[in-house]
């Protein structure tokens, strides 16, 4: 299962920081396009929870599974491995754990980069900042990803 090819991201890159925090510098998401992004993971995710996280900044709003075990094979985000499949920091910018394939697609587009600490038993990029309706739609299909990676299942259609 991985996600669809995603088409390249236009504009330069946005400037991050090169320690832990590893933070978004630049180019933020405007505040309604990461409060359409937090309310879609909140509702489109099923058997998630959303809620603080508990590896980021203060303010980072992090989906957990809930109701299904973490997928055989998954390394989801420190500290328990199992349980933080993403979060989006108070810049728009998201952490999430991807398949070494959708990795390589997030990279090669332009959309995120790894994480400062990145290692096999830390599966975390950074997805850059959604800044438009376009990038969001981007945002949901890797946040989606993320999920079918976390929990071996695909997400069930939206209904309208």
């Amino acid at each position: 299962m991985t996600m669809p090819a995603l088409p390249p991201r236009t504009g330069p890159r946005p400037r991050t920081g090169p320690a832990v925090p590893h933070e978004q510098l630049t180019q933020p998401s405007p505040p309604h396009v990461r409060e359409q992004l937090v309310r879609w993971m909140s509702t489109q995710l099923p058997g998630t929870r959303t809620g603080e996280s508990e590896i980021s900044l203060p303010g980072a709003v992090a989906v957990f599974l809930d109701e299904f075990p973490c997928a055989e094979g998954a390394v989801l985000l420190p500290p328990r491995l199992d349980a933080e499949l993403g979060h989006v920091h108070v810049d728009g910018s998201l952490h999430l754990a991807l398949p070494l394939a959708d990795q390589a697609e997030l990279l090669a587009k332009g959309w995120g980069e790894r994480h400062p600490l990145y290692s096999p038993s830390v599966n975390v990029v950074m997805l850059y900042a959604p800044r438009t309706a376009e990038e969001l739609d981007v945002a949901h299909s890797v946040l989606d990803a993320s999920y079918r990676y976390a929990t071996g299942r695909e997400r069930a259609p939206a209904h309208p």
